[in-house]
């Protein structure tokens, strides 16, 4: 099966290429993707046009990368799709920016072809769980159950931001509170103690719009227990979680998350409580665990200290705080994930393997959230160390090798509950 590039004109209109084939990138240089790394388009994704770049294919003959720069006299752009959640990429889309292109918006740019009728992206699908598929989100429904909320439930400062989440930036966490299912989110934080290149919830430099923006005020811990217990006494098995897209590091709001834990865990023990977190407190972690947390989740961009202060650029914490925040809840037997946000060319590299070896002489976690690193490729790259970017073995064969490392470790992309936790245990 030849499948074949996808290259859009200046209204966003899509194409294939009638001979040039899909290219992706795994590192520098563009290559051809094997029929065995590409999946049909996931149901919900989204098609993306690359303004001030021109897409790059491969020459079916020569088998060489060839730079598409018009079409019929008409300028053309690179194309790319945005995969729907508990997808990993495998390559990037392929293309040579033009001297002036504006910096792309926070998302992960997947090769995309086409062949017989159908879409093929580079990647495959890492979680089963159906929490955040698309197609499973009626907005009407959840328009109605914000309406029938309560006059109180309403006035909440946690809900008001939930509400603004589920509408204006179409957060499907947010939107599954108001479902009444799965995993709530519990936004409290006003600060963040890193500065990453790709941060959703603040730009400083405005080389690109940030896409959520940040509470402006934290609310009550009687508004964060209010919520938490509302969603937990509905939901079976559920999930409510610290630390979102749409504020900053949870980990500085020490008081306000220990005193909201206290008044969840006073009224239920039902339902799991969970922080996502950069890790850089780990006596707060351990705070919190006293308080009743049942897990975390810390976010990484690789296990080599020097990308990861690339990309994070921390602000008053080290890259060892984080392994001592990861070893902090290892020790107190609460469930540790790792949100590792992959790049291909970066992670599934042999340096990036031979760094996970040698932290896991030293540390473990549970599992590992393999999530695709939302930015601009070349803004990621040129961010990085020289040489940290080379051609990448897949990340197939990366968690392959992890989990012959560590044959107990899981991969997933969602936190899962506490029963999965005890479930795991008994297997």
């Amino acid at each position: 099966m030849h499948v074949r590039m996808v290259f859009c004109d200046k209204t966003g209109r899509m194409y294939d290429h009638p001979d040039l084939a899909l290219a992706g990138q795994d590192g520098p240089e563009p290559v051809s993707i094997p029929l065995k790394r590409l999946i049909h388009v996931p149901r919900g994704s989204d098609f993306m046009v690359l303004p001030g770049r021109l897409p790059i294919g491969i020459d079916p003959v020569r088998h060489e990368p060839v730079v598409f720069t018009s079409w019929e006299g008409k300028t053309v752009f690179a194309a790319a799709v945005f995969m729907a959640p508990a997808h990993v990429q495998t390559h990037w889309t392929s293309y040579k920016s033009e001297r002036v292109a504006p910096t792309l918006p926070l998302f992960a740019y997947t090769a995309l072809g086409y062949a017989d009728g159908k879409f093929y992206a580079a990647g495959f699908r890492v979680d089963e769980s159906p929490r955040q598929d698309p197609w499973r989100f009626e907005m009407d429904a959840v328009r109605k159950e914000m309406d029938n909320l309560d006059a109180d439930m309403k006035k909440n400062r946690v809900v008001q931001q939930l509400k603004k989440c589920a509408l204006a930036y179409g957060c499907r966490a947010a939107q599954n509170f108001f479902l009444g299912r799965w995993e709530a989110p519990l936004p409290t934080s006003v600060a963040c103690n890193a500065t990453c290149v790709g941060c959703i919830s603040q730009q400083k430099n405005g080389t690109f719009k940030a896409s959520h923006d940040r509470l402006t005020s934290p609310p009550s811990p009687d508004e964060v227990a209010d919520v938490a217990v509302f969603h937990i006494e509905r939901v079976d098995r559920a999930v409510v979680s610290f630390g979102q897209g749409c504020e900053g590091e949870p980990l500085l709001m020490s008081d306000l998350l220990y005193e909201s834990i206290k008044k969840i865990r006073a009224r239920t023990d039902h339902g799991t409580i969970n922080l996502n977190s950069n890790g850089s407190m780990p006596p707060v972690v351990e705070k919190l665990i006293d308080a009743g947390l049942d897990s975390i989740r810390i976010s990484v961009n690789s296990l080599r200290k020097n990308l990861y202060d690339a990309y994070f650029k921390p602000n008053g914490y080290t890259f060892g705080d984080v392994n001592r925040s990861i070893d902090v809840a290892r020790n107190r037997e609460i469930f540790v994930s790792l949100n590792f946000l992959v790049f291909p060319g970066v992670t599934d590299t042999e340096d990036e393997l031979e760094a996970f070896e040698k932290w896991l002489d030293d540390h473990s976690v549970d599992m590992i959230q393999m999530r695709n690193l939302n930015i601009d490729p070349e803004l990621y790259v040129r961010s990085l160390p020289s040489g940290a970017y080379s051609r990448g073995f897949g990340m197939q064969k990366l968690m392959a090798s992890l989990k012959e490392l560590l044959p107990s470790l899981k991969f997933g992309y969602f936190n899962p509950a506490k029963e999965f936790f005890s479930e795991q245990k008994s297997a």
